[in-house]
């Protein structure tokens, strides 16, 4: 099976990417086969080579993340010769692939004709595609991440049609419309559907929170290949468990030294007014799983004092030991 992990505007970028691909040391990658980092927004111009970098900086290290996992640059915009130049700059700076996203919910993106809106205009989705598929050279793959719908689902199977059709060699499915935004359930069954209509590789995404999700998805889907968001987030070693079939959470004190990782690459590449925003977000997701997150995320939730978190952390990772 293989085991993705999703890209999330303003939550998995490059420095959680890292993180989470560190799980269960180098050698298991986390469980993670890839990555697709967040969108790289395309509008009316092309964009400087440091643009895709600031968002992909693993651009610098081979397409891969420290511990050596793969990873993919996705592009949003809804001009089709504009993103087609910038998807042929992007491949000229060697990255695993090139990604389309035509899945993103927020309202800023769709109003502007982006992300999962696209979703209401097929003919335009293929004009993407296809020009995007012109411009990367023949030996890059070119994939996609859509949602089931913007307002319902009545398009799904037109528009993974049309994604296919136009160029794309695999496809992301979250199975859930603009409209239905992270509410549960997902729809996985609706996935089978664009299985059976396409012949690319179709991977299921949404609501996949425990290894019992995962079977389920599966099972309704009839995909092989999952991509992990939130839950990944949530539980580090879900990709993990889903790969030896068990219900066990990684413990928290193989967590405690990541997040103390993730914490030092976050005070040596962001700003200093976002360093403890970043930290608290994450201790929010794994308030979900682990008790000790909520406990921790309760010390720290007023703290913004870089030394005095650090210093935190550390006692914390020594009582662990």
């Amino acid at each position: 099976m293989q085991l993705l992990l999703a890209p999330m505007e303003g939550l998995l970028d490059f420095v959680l990417r890292d993180a989470l691909t560190s799980v269960g040391g180098s050698a298991l990658h986390g469980g993670i086969d890839r990555c697709v980092s967040e969108f790289i927004r395309v509008t009316n111009t092309l964009l400087p080579n440091r643009a895709f970098i600031r968002v992909m900086p693993e651009l610098l290290n081979g397409s891969r993340t420290p511990s050596g996992v793969p990873v993919r640059g996705q592009l949003l915009g809804s001009d089709p010769v504009c993103v087609a130049e910038n998807a042929a700059r992007l491949a000229s700076l060697g990255p695993e692939g090139v990604d389309l996203n035509f899945g993103c919910p927020a309202k800023v993106v769709n109003r502007h004709g982006g992300g999962a809106a696209l979703l209401d205009e097929p003919e335009l989705v293929v004009k993407i595609v296809s020009a995007v598929r012109r411009a990367v050279p023949a030996t890059q793959v070119v994939s996609a991440k859509m949602r089931l719908g913007f307002n319902d689902d009545s398009r799904a199977v037109e528009c993974a049609i049309a994604i296919a059709e136009a160029g794309a060699s695999e496809l992301v499915v979250h199975a859930r419309t603009k409209a239905d935004g992270y509410r549960p359930p997902a729809y996985w069954a609706r996935i089978a559907d664009i299985r059976a209509a396409v012949r690319i590789t179709v991977i299921a995404n949404g609501e996949i929170w425990n290894v019992e999700d995962a079977r389920r998805c599966q099972a309704l889907s009839g995909a092989s290949a999952l991509m992990l968001g939130r839950g990944m987030v949530t539980d580090p070693g879900l990709a993990l468990a889903i790969r030896v079939d068990t219900p066990t959470p990684l413990a928290w004190e193989k967590l405690l030294p990541l997040i103390q990782d993730f914490w030092i690459l976050v005070c040596n590449t962001q700003e200093p007014r976002q360093r403890a925003g970043r930290l608290k977000q994450w201790l929010n997701f794994l308030r979900r799983t682990y008790p000790e997150a909520e406990a921790a995320y309760m010390t720290i939730r007023t703290e913004n004092d870089q030394a005095r978190i650090t210093a935190w952390l550390t006692e914390q990772a020594k009582a662990a030991r």
